[in-house]
């Protein structure tokens, strides 16, 4: 799709607690300031100190807010989750969400003697069963007083949102255990990771009397070598796929897209539940997200059940629908195709103005998942090597996408196939998809070289955030890179200068290298989606019909789908995919095929492959050989 306005998340947390009577006693814990302390809040300072500030909210507003937990033994959990990804003792022994709980969440006493000191000032709370987030709920005025702030009304990039420039405060009794607060300010910059193809009209709306001449389910499912999954008698069966996403949307759309493709499919399949209210019954910016989640998710798959949980377009309401969905346990693989760039956070830890909490949030619930064996897959992004071109205030500096940077969630990356439009554009063979093969007719079209497609590829990177981790270490072409100088950022990253004639560089990095694997995402050769708008009542509006989409968010849904299918035909609970697919990946007979060819031809708006290496950052470990690689799981 489109560069769609959508993104989510933001994370609290807490651990250790004091007397129940300094709880009780918010007041007099505020006399005595030695025993009061600042909390970090979920939106960095870049926002705070930039919005311009207009008058103090209406003490009446109602305000939901996010008490993120501090995971415990995080070191011995690492540890627990690679031996359930590893052959031998505890491989594939997961935990219930219960024993999870007991074992890495803060004393229940804790929770308690939160939601205690919250009803003091009228503000009810509930927390989720895995014992990290507690969502409370109340008025402007009352989180005032309960975290002497004042929220003001604000307003950044035409943007409208509370905020509190000064720090959120509670006592230390309480302060000490919590990671992180997220909703007292409620500006987000969330965007769904889908991409509309330039060669078609300029319209993201569905076209009603468009015959569906882009890819369907059965494209991948022969370019992936899916087929012979299907043969053995795997059909998704006994699994629920999880769908986290931020807009609205019909399920009748996704039941049409599979009948139209004689799909046959598990009945009343699908199940909404809304987080926090859901998206709001009249959003329909990013409901085509949504609906191509379902649909590609449950082709692949098509006896098993269907999650979706609908959150609001707001850090909490992020942070909500992925709690609800891992604690709820109720899902084996889980997908979400939103996310925002890692500049924001990366550049105020970098400046020491904040600590690392807010991605630090879902990388918590994203050990959680894979502690319960769920797999979890987030797209890397369609903005090539430049996810904070994105931003609301463009930044051209390299950078990835969140929560996609999480080592606990498997990165899903684009590909270009030589099949429809791009193949009149020259794509002759499966390449990292990254835009510059249209540069030259942008040119002819009179586009100047910066325009809104210079920088549409499948993500990739370093984190800025995260370390490297483990299964990483050590794989030929991790922390390594080659890369195309199509741009030469300033120095500062605010303007860049477009090179006709880039250079092939080499390089080292460091963090997390995102993606992990890639499949096909570049809306050229891009998929069929059908989709309608949702209105107040239920039912949808005219625009209802097929468009043509790319975008890794086809990739993420696709991925939760077969991870399914998998599991399915192995009778087994594969759980978190990355320290197994790197393992597959070294060895002879790899599932995964890289994609190590140099130069404009392999890249992601910059980075590229290298011959004889495993990794690069445009594509990870390649191409998924989806029915060896069920062979390799077993």
């Amino acid at each position: 799709m489109t560069k769609l306005t959508k993104t989510m998340h933001r994370w609290m947390a807490f651990a250790a607690v004091g007397t129940l009577a300094s709880v009780m006693a918010p007041a007099v814990a505020f006399a005595d300031t030695t025993s009061v302390q600042a909390i970090p809040q979920g939106v960095g300072p870049g926002v705070l100190q930039q919005a311009s500030y207009f008058g103090d909210t209406d003490p009446s507003t109602p305000v939901t807010v996010d008490l993120v937990m501090k995971l415990q033994n995080q070191g011995q959990l690492a540890q627990f989750i690679d031996q359930t990804t590893t052959p031998g003792r505890g491989f594939r022994q997961y935990l219930s969400t219960n024993s999870f709980a007991s074992q890495y969440a803060p004393n229940p006493q804790i929770a308690s003697a939160i939601q205690t000191y919250l009803r003091a000032y009228g503000i009810q709370s509930t927390v989720y069963s895995d014992k990290l987030v507690i969502t409370a709920t109340g008025t402007a005025g009352q989180f005032n007083k309960a975290f002497n702030i004042s929220l003001m009304n604000a307003s950044l990039h035409g943007r409208k949102f509370h905020a509190t420039k000064t720090p959120p405060q509670a006592p230390s009794s309480i302060a000490n255990s919590i990671l992180c607060i997220l909703g007292l300010t409620n500006y987000s910059d969330f965007a769904s990771q889908a991409v509309k193809p330039l060669t078609t009209s300029g319209s993201t709306e569905p076209n009603a009397a468009l015959a569906p001449s882009a890819l369907m389910p059965s494209d991948l499912e022969q370019q992936y070598d899916v087929t012979p999954l299907y043969k053995q008698g795997a059909t998704g069966q006994g699994q629920t796929i999880g769908i986290v996403t931020l807009a609205d949307f019909n399920p009748s759309d996704a039941q049409y897209f599979w009948n139209y493709n004689h799909i046959q499919t598990k009945a009343n399949r699908i199940h909404v539940y809304d987080v926090d209210g859901g998206s709001g019954l009249s959003e329909a910016d990013g409901s085509d997200e949504t609906s191509l989640d379902v649909e590609q998710s449950g082709a692949l798959a098509p006896q098993a059940d269907i999650n979706v949980y609908v959150g609001p377009n707001s850090d909490t309401g992020f942070v909500d629908a992925f709690a609800k969905a891992i604690s709820d346990d109720a899902v084996q693989e889980l997908s979400t195709s939103w996310g925002e760039s890692e500049t924001a956070i990366a550049s105020a830890v970098q400046q020491n103005l904040e600590t690392p909490q807010y991605a630090q949030v879902f990388n918590q619930l994203f050990m959680e998942a894979a502690a319960q064996g769920i797999s979890t897959f987030a797209a890397a992004g369609d903005d090539g090597a430049y996810a904070a071109t994105s931003d609301s205030v463009e930044t051209y500096n390299l950078s990835v996408l969140n929560p996609a940077d999480s080592p606990y969630i498997t990165a899903a990356g684009g590909t270009t196939l030589p099949v429809l439009e791009a193949a009149q554009f020259g794509v002759t063979k499966e390449r990292a998809w990254g835009f510059d093969y249209l540069y030259p007719f942008l040119a002819q079209l009179g586009y100047p070289p910066l325009n809104p497609y210079s920088f549409t590829g499948g993500g990739g990177g370093f984190s800025t955030v995260f370390a490297t981790p483990d299964y990483q270490q050590g794989v030929s072409g991790v922390n390594h890179f080659t890369a195309v100088q199509w741009w030469t950022p300033s120095a500062d990253g605010t303007s860049t200068t477009f090179n006709a004639n880039p250079q092939i560089v080499t390089g080292t990095g460091s963090g997390r290298n995102l993606p992990d694997l890639s499949m096909n995402a570049d809306p050229e050769s891009g998929y069929s989606v059908y989709f309608s708008l949702p209105i107040a009542d239920g039912s949808s509006d005219l625009d209802t019909g097929w468009s043509q989409y790319g975008g890794t968010s086809f990739v993420a849904p696709q991925l939760a789908g077969l991870s399914a299918l998998i599991n399915s035909a192995d009778h087994t609970q594969v759980g978190f995919w990355n320290p197994q697919i790197y393992r597959f990946a070294q060895q002879k007979n790899s599932p995964l095929h890289p994609l190590d060819d140099t130069g404009t031809s392999n890249d992601n708006i910059y980075y590229t492959g290298t011959a004889g290496t495993i990794y690069n950052q445009a594509t990870g470990l390649g191409t998924p050989d989806v029915a060896q690689l069920a062979n390799n799981f077993r």
